[in-house]
């Protein structure tokens, strides 16, 4: 059933107090409850009597930085917060929950993770910003999903696993802040097939770069194309060297060793690319190439070719340079955050469109997560990257029954608390740190299902059948 959009209004108000928003606290703007009505009155987002809009928003994004993920649990989390506000609980079944879930709109969670991304990077302190500049850092992961009929059709599995022994595999590439960690925007795709390249979903988030903005990334994306792409929109770029590119220190504008500025030129039109976009491209690109050697013991890479947009050597010293591309790495501690820390590296859904909501779910998760990094940053007067994922994450669910319900005044105690709390645990400056890359625990060892799990079980069956 459908109600007047009125009715949730004031239960967004439960959302932001959930993390952490309010008048007078750091970034207040970022999640007021007008914020998130605004968005759901746009994408048309109102239902439910007893499963609100508010609430199902909120048991959904609350699932994503819970230890327990099951919808049982969150179900759980519903019928607390029902009958400790005085109604009557809902069935501790999970399918009403589920069937309203299905209900949130995909375009409506994005908004929302963007919209929070966007506006904590916005307001970062300009300690915290490269030559006062937005830094993008790009890259790409993936996720599995449960192996479901309708999941393998639009999200296969690699081609070089057997049918019915791998997963679906959802490719997805990010742009977060290099300030503040937050997720400036995402896309998805299937692992294989036409344009679901990292390049090819990277392209599809130009419409979240600004003029001035800095994009840092590997040598993956490091093509003509991406660069005059990005020189197009008045972006700038800093690449590691493609591994397939030819460079030559001798030539092009001498300005020191292993540093000079060069001029690539256009290459013919991809079979991707329309030949009005072609047409619309620089025929050539003025860039700047130098080099580095990499003595820390451990690093496997020995030596580091970067090309970048940012001419202006004065402006940007080759050593400003190589230390912002070597911040690069904090793109993949974010998406060990993601992946472990909020445990996207497994989802739970059955059908492609839900397993694309419970992503973006995650990714809001992480944003307010990041948001309340930021507020508690700025509270102590320190850079949010010192700040623990994990230990910020254990903080808000310690505190999120009291979090619900709180009145402005004790909103602004436990919010002190909060911040106070989340500032304390920093990770530690560990510079050149390096691990192998092994386990010490074994895991229990479990043989490895060579079948479809329904062939086995009929193996099983036809056994005892055959003992019996």
């Amino acid at each position: 059933m459908f109600y007047p959009h009125s009715r949730s209004f004031r239960q967004f108000k439960s959302i932001a107090n959930s993390f952490v928003q309010g008048d007078g606290l750091p970034l207040r703007e970022v999640l007021a409850e007008g914020v998130i009505d605004r968005i759901a009155a746009e994408e048309g987002v109102c239902f439910g009597s007893t499963f609100t809009t508010a609430l199902v928003l909120w048991a959904f994004v609350t699932q994503a930085i819970s230890k327990d993920q099951t919808c049982l649990a969150a179900v759980a989390r519903i019928i607390t917060v029902l009958v400790g506000s005085g109604r009557e609980a809902c069935s501790s079944h999970t399918g009403g929950y589920c069937k309203a879930r299905q209900k949130l709109p995909e375009k409506f969670l994005r908004r929302l993770t963007v919209e929070v991304g966007q506006a904590v990077e916005d307001q970062a302190a300009d300690s915290w910003r490269w030559h006062g500049r937005r830094v993008l850092l790009a890259d790409g992961s993936t996720t599995t999903g449960p192996d479901t009929p309708a999941n393998q059709k639009v999200y296969p599995q690699p081609p070089c696993q057997r049918p019915g022994l791998g997963f679906p595999v959802i490719r997805f590439v990010v742009l977060l802040g290099l300030a503040t960690a937050t997720l400036i925007d995402a896309a998805m795709g299937p692992y294989s097939g036409k344009e679901s390249g990292e390049s090819a979903l990277l392209r599809t988030l130009f419409a979240s770069l600004r003029d001035g903005d800095v994009v840092v990334a590997d040598r993956y994306y490091c093509s003509y194309w991406m660069l005059a792409m990005l020189h197009q929109r008045g972006v700038d770029c800093v690449f590691r060297m493609h591994h397939l590119r030819k460079y030559d220190f001798r030539r092009g504008r001498r300005l020191g060793p292993d540093h000079h500025i060069v001029t690539w030129s256009k290459p013919k039109r991809p079979d991707w690319m329309d030949e009005a976009t072609y047409r619309a491209l620089p025929d050539s690109l003025t860039l700047r190439e130098m080099r580095t050697p990499v003595t820390p013991p451990g690093f496997r890479v020995k030596e580091l070719v970067a090309v970048t947009s940012l001419t202006d050597v004065e402006q940007y010293p080759a050593a400003e340079v190589f230390d912002l591309y070597r911040d690069r790495w904090h793109v993949e501690l974010d998406l060990r955050a993601l992946k472990q820390s909020l445990q996207m590296d497994e989802l739970r859904c059955q059908t492609p469109s839900m397993l694309r909501k419970e992503l973006w779910a995650h990714l809001l998760a992480y944003n307010l997560t990041r948001k309340v990094m930021a507020q508690a940053a700025l509270t102590a007067d320190i850079n949010p990257r010192r700040i623990s994922f994990m230990a910020t994450v254990q903080t808000l669910n310690e505190f999120r029954r009291d979090l619900l319900d709180a009145t402005p005044e004790q909103l602004d105690r436990l919010a002190a608390a909060i911040f106070r709390t989340v500032a304390t645990h920093r990770v530690a400056d560990r510079p050149d740190r390096y691990e192998p890359r092994a386990i010490k625990r074994r895991p229990k060892p479990h043989d490895l299902l060579m079948v479809p799990r329904a062939e086995a079980r009929a193996q099983l069956y036809r056994g005892r059948k055959t003992a019996n």
